[in-house]
């Protein structure tokens, strides 16, 4: 079968693997059809790294996807509870916690120490035809759902999980850094949630746009410029919660300086040079809430009713597609942010797709 593998840094390949073992007590073997790109994934492409996780061998990136389930293996239970059965079109939660250590039982099993994740040294991810995960990660999908749009039910999740941990209350007004995906939908489900004026605040114009036409109020500037333009449409208040999605760094300062007195920032981003810094002064001043976003929990659920719904759009966030055989050239585009870039996906089932939507 054929997958994608990073050999280190920029050096994405395609190539034949081994077959995806049969399912063992509890596991499906999945047939992998569509994987989404996400931040972290360019990280690890770019850099054969994110944070202190090093590539030392060749590894299958990717983590958001969405699948069939060709079979299963004897008790196999779906992420509801219910026997899972072959032929049911699944989306995946890429974390394997442990489950059994004192963070999973007390409700955090994102932030279990022992956890498995795809995609993240030493563990393989989606980028292949077939793979083998623990049944309890999928999440059967309704008709309504395609397959694209259940691989972003992943991203969806984790925007979720940053609107949870913001105890957003209606009529906050909020501040999105960074008009990517994960911003996209932070801006969606603070909507839903009943965010008051949701401001956005990004550089590259395509993504600006589409965060207007998501109901923000896009701010045409970004660092010190961007900050005083927010300023000025609150009065010089500032405003409630900051969601930080970004690639972190400077983005970090902006946060702060936005943020009002007492206010919450919710950091998502991840820096490329793997450090955080903002003015201590000014936070500690302000009284400022500090909350690092790791990943998601008990969200796919809800995820899935708000696409099924029609209450969070994800299809619009789709720029590119690619199939399996032209991923290197996927990574390639999406790390260059070239014009246009929002979401690239890669269909491995079949190879109908276009470059473009």
């Amino acid at each position: 079968m054929l997958a994608a593998r990073l050999h280190g840094p920029g050096h994405l390949t395609i190539e034949h693997v081994a077959e995806a073992r049969s399912p063992g007590p509890g596991e499906a073997r999945l047939a992998v059809r569509t994987v989404g790109i996400c931040g972290s994934d360019l990280h690890t492409f770019r850099h054969a790294r994110i944070g202190e996780t090093v590539v030392s061998e060749p590894l299958i990136p990717g983590h958001e996807f969405s699948a069939i389930v060709a079979d299963v293996g004897p008790g196999a239970v779906d992420g509801n509870g219910h026997p899972l059965a072959a032929g049911t079109r699944v989306a995946v939660d890429p974390a394997q916690p442990c489950g059994k250590c004192e963070i999973c039982l007390r409700g955090d099993p994102n932030l279990c120490t022992a956890i498995h994740f795809c995609g993240l040294s030493p563990d393989h991810g989606c980028l292949v035809e077939r793979m083998v995960v623990p049944s309890a990660t999928c999440f059967p999908v309704p008709p309504e759902i395609d397959d694209a749009s259940a691989a972003l039910l992943e991203p969806l999740g984790i925007a979720l999980h940053a609107v949870d941990l913001s105890h957003l209350r209606p009529g906050n007004t909020v501040l999105i850094i960074g008009a990517g995906p994960i911003g996209l939908l932070v801006l969606q489900a603070a909507k839903r949630a009943g965010a008051g004026e949701v401001f956005v605040m990004e550089k590259l114009p395509w993504r600006l746009g589409m965060a207007g036409n998501l109901g923000a109020i896009p701010l045409a500037a970004t660092g010190s410029e961007g900050v005083a333009m927010l300023l000025k449409q609150t009065g010089g208040c500032g405003v409630d919660l900051v969601f930080e999605a970004a690639w972190a760094g400077e983005a970090i300062q902006d946060a702060v300086d936005a943020a009002k007195p007492g206010a919450r920032l919710l950091l998502a981003g991840i820096p490329g040079d793997d450090t955080f810094s903002a003015k201590h002064s000014t936070a500690r001043r302000k009284g400022l809430t500090l909350l690092f976003v790791r990943r998601m929990k008990h969200t796919y659920p809800r995820a899935i009713e708000l696409v099924r719904s029609g209450a969070i759009q994800t299809t619009p966030l789709v720029s590119h597609r690619f199939p399996l055989a032209e991923a290197p050239g996927a990574f390639a585009l999406n790390a260059a942010y070239s014009e246009g870039v929002v979401k690239v996906l890669i269909d491995v089932a079949g190879n109908q797709a276009s470059r473009e939507k």
